[in-house]
């Protein structure tokens, strides 16, 4: 249960920070509302995990789950150049998050 809940943590994570890129620094009522309500089922999850997670563990996990899907939404919308080196690398990315669950 503990990873499902870090998983869908880590996705609120995403979430989050494109709703606080498309509120325009607060100034944009939906996407505020949508960050903040992000931010605390995010941060909620990952408290969560970590009473069962190792703490190093879970904020890797969470945070490589946030940057993956963010970067790859970024380049998906065309806000970000799509590269084979960004592509390769954030594989690498996906990769690491993989191997931390494996060896756990």
């Amino acid at each position: 249960m503990s990873w499902f809940v870090l998983i869908l943590s880590g996705i609120c994570e995403s979430v989050c920070a494109i709703a606080l890129d498309r509120s325009e620094g607060f100034s944009r009522i939906i996407p505020t509302m949508v960050f903040a309500v992000g931010l605390a089922v995010s941060m909620g999850g990952l408290a969560y995990a970590m009473k069962h997670i190792p703490i190093g563990t879970s904020y890797a996990i969470w945070v490589g789950i946030g940057a993956t899907i963010t970067a790859v939404y970024g380049m998906a919308s065309g806000e970000e150049t799509v590269s084979l080196m960004r592509v390769l690398l954030i594989g690498g990315l996906v990769a690491c998050v993989i191997g931390l669950k494996l060896i756990d």
